[in-house]
């Protein structure tokens, strides 16, 4: 049991509960859509663990994790929607943001207080055994490539909030809030785990061209956005050079979450351990034509010993089945795009990430998705305009 299956619950309970208060439960073709990608998927992995006599049925069940994100973001949802009147992008970045700043605030005091740790480990189980073997920071149930993912699609949601959202870009204290989670979760996301950076990446590139910054032109509309953007960087840097010298702790986390910086500039090679480790070790593929089409039903227990997304997919259900998932997340991020052209290029970056995570790990960012599957509009506009049907419970 944990907090992801105990939302599911709830959530299916308050869609029963709202089933009982109107007349009908309006479910969109959107929805329908995933659900038949997701359904697909599972018994594709399914055929490929009977095809080869296997009882591995990792991704065969896949249906069930796309039920279990679905229901845990309808309860979300409908609590955000119960304090607030409403729920849309806006309100779930902020709250994804508190969050994942909040994860590293926690990640940071368990390693320098160890009563706060000996609490945490003593509450949570999430192999802190492991963790502190290969001394990596961890948060209240996050840590490795899983907490990276998720630090990746917030930053890159600030990113969007920040640039789309003019309440938010007219306000300067608001600005500096958000940057300054923005690159809290950069920092020390970054020493949870390196795939965060994925995120930092992808974030400055969605500024860049949403902005319009690459034709080296600011429109008077951002200016009091990069003004503050300058700012808060050159406080973040001034304060991580000062600790970089003077902490011994944070000298050592920052070495590891920017190993590729450190060694390129001290060597001038761009490369790190686990880097390394993927070209030199992980880089596995089918040895026969039937493993390349369909698979070979293994993946769990890290079977042939490799984490790349690419290959333990397609060495699972083979190219057939890593197909469809692909194009899964391709249509997730073409059906929100479509449906609102302010925030089209935050999806494609979404799928850019998805692409790039498979190198990294097998993970994907669909708990994402889930969320907005349940807002009333990706904007305040969009919900006021529902307004009308808000009180009909809708996974939209």
């Amino acid at each position: 049991m944990n907090t992801k299956n105990v939302l599911s619950l709830v959530g299916i309970f308050c869609l029963c509960y709202d089933s009982l208060r109107v007349e009908r439960i309006t479910i969109s073709l959107k929805i329908i859509g995933a659900i038949g990608f997701a359904v697909i998927f599972s018994l594709i992995c399914l055929y490929s663990a009977d095809y080869n006599h296997t009882v591995d049925y990792a991704y065969a069940t896949y249906f069930v994790s796309f039920a279990v994100w679905i229901f845990g973001a309808y309860a979300v949802c409908k609590a955000i929607r119960m304090v607030h009147g409403e729920v849309n992008f806006k309100l779930i970045t902020l709250y994804l943001t508190a969050v994942c700043f909040g994860q590293c605030v926690a990640a940071i005091m368990i390693d320098r207080i160890p009563a706060f740790q000996l609490l945490v480990d003593g509450t949570v189980r999430q192999g802190q055994e492991f963790l502190e073997e290969v001394d990596r920071l961890y948060g209240i149930g996050a840590s490795l490539d899983n907490a990276g993912v998720r630090f990746s699609i917030v930053q890159l949601m600030i990113a969007a909030l920040l640039v789309r959202d003019e309440s938010i870009r007219g306000n300067s204290g608001r600005i500096v809030l958000l940057l300054l989670a923005f690159f809290t979760i950069a920092l020390v996301g970054n020493m949870i785990s390196r795939t965060t950076t994925t995120g930092l990446v992808a974030s400055l590139l969605y500024i860049i061209f949403a902005t319009g910054l690459l034709r080296l032109v600011i429109r008077f509309k951002y200016f009091k956005f990069f003004l503050t953007f300058i700012f808060v960087i050159a406080v973040v840097v001034g304060i991580s050079i000062f600790l970089y010298h003077t902490d011994d702790s944070f000298y050592h986390n920052i070495r590891f979450a920017f190993e590729g910086f450190f060694n390129w500039v001290e060597t001038g090679t761009w490369t790190t351990g686990s880097t390394e480790k993927l070209n030199r070790e992980m880089w596995i593929w089918p040895e026969d034509t039937k493993t390349w089409i369909i698979g070979s039903g293994l993946f769990n227990n890290f079977i042939y010993s490799t984490d790349i997304g690419y290959c333990r997919f397609i060495l699972y259900c083979g190219l057939v089945g890593f197909s469809f998932f692909a194009l899964f997340f391709i249509y997730n991020a073409y059906v929100f795009a479509r449906q609102n052209d302010r925030y089209a290029l935050m999806f494609f970056f979404f799928l850019i990430m998805t692409f790039i995570i498979w190198l990294k790990v097998a993970t994907d960012i669909f708990f994402i998705y889930a969320l907005f599957y349940c807002l009333d509009g990706l904007d305040s506009r969009s919900a006021k305009q529902n307004r009308s049907v808000q009180h009909n419970p809708q996974l939209a």
